[in-house]
């Protein structure tokens, strides 16, 4: 990782508002119920991360779209506040902001996301500039402008800069984009929907050694997180805290991880940090509400409040 740079992490990819509903419990489909509270809060995986990156010392430079309605300009602000460099944020004229809709479980804190994202917020490869994608010791993308991301790694890659991916779904030539890829890590789902393999396990061997990935990885929820490295299964159980919201949790996570590749950790040392840094991130709303000082974060791990065991019984059972 190189040592002499304008930038830390350079980050391109999504970012949002997010109207946050919490509901006293999860309504039954055809009902009415008073909800407790709304508000709005900034969001979005990338500019999640970011965020996170920059609250913990480092310097984080945001490629991405916002509209020119006041929620773009919600985004823009809490960007600035945050203290990411927002030259390459560019508003697209007449064009809505992407916006979500959570509604939030006041009982447990899990959510369900309600999402639109207008297609002009695509960020179209030829915007990008080589100068800028390179100016970071590591760049961070997600998969949803897929050949735009895949463009910025590839880029990353011949400059020898890590690039680390948050991708939870299967976009349009997503496989390029895997190609250029070296730390992944994915939602629950995504592995056993790329590779047709059902157990977890056997589709995160079958991506890294596809792909040829340094590290690959899932989030697990409630159950944490594990990855591969090539010779072994890496495993880290979600933290005990009190949960308020999971929105953002993920995209902490993946600021988390990034954080600690810059720092020079070791695979497993950069997931516990992430897996902290998301179980903290819950414990507040918003997808940013919740994001901890380092301190807070190194307190919760050494404290080594597990949620559960190590290695889940369904994960032993196909772990062998």
């Amino acid at each position: 990782m190189r040592a002499a740079t304008a930038w830390d992490i350079v980050g391109i990819g999504l970012n949002a508002m997010d109207v946050i509903i919490e509901v006293p419990h999860y309504p039954a489909f055809n009902s009415k119920i008073e909800f407790e509270r709304a508000e709005v809060f900034p969001g979005g995986q990338v500019a999640t991360a970011l965020v996170a990156c920059q609250r913990w010392g480092l310097r984080t430079r945001y490629v991405g779209r916002i509209g020119d309605d006041e929620l773009g300009r919600l985004q823009r602000a809490s960007l600035l506040e945050a203290g990411v460099e927002i030259s390459e944020l560019r508003v697209v004229p007449g064009c809505p902001s992407q916006s979500a809709y959570i509604v939030v479980d006041g009982r447990s804190g899990e959510r369900t996301i309600l999402w639109r994202r207008d297609p002009r917020l695509q960020i179209p490869p030829d915007e990008l500039s080589r100068e800028v994608i390179c100016s970071g010791r590591l760049v961070h993308v997600d998969g949803h402008d897929t050949e735009a991301a895949a463009r910025a790694a590839g880029w990353a890659r011949e400059q020898g800069i890590p690039v680390t991916a948050d991708v939870d779904n299967l976009y349009p030539k997503v496989e390029a984009l895997l190609e250029r890829v070296d730390y992944l890590v994915s939602s629950s789902s995504f592995p056993s929907r790329l590779t047709g393999i059902a157990d977890p396990l056997g589709a995160l061997r079958k991506i890294q050694e596809t792909y040829e990935q340094r590290f690959t990885a899932c989030t697990l929820g409630a159950d944490g997180a594990v990855g591969y490295d090539g010779r072994r299964f890496w495993y880290c159980p979600a933290f005990e805290v009190e949960c308020a919201d999971t929105t953002g949790a993920g995209d902490v996570f993946h600021g988390g991880f990034a954080y600690a590749l810059v720092q020079g950790w070791s695979a497993e040392r950069a997931v516990e940090f992430a897996s902290a840094a998301a179980a903290l991130n819950c414990t507040a709303r918003g997808a940013r509400g919740g994001i901890a000082s380092k301190e807070a974060v190194e307190e919760l791990m050494r404290a080594g409040r597990w949620r559960g065991v190590k290695w889940p019984d369904w994960l032993l059972r196909q772990r062998g």
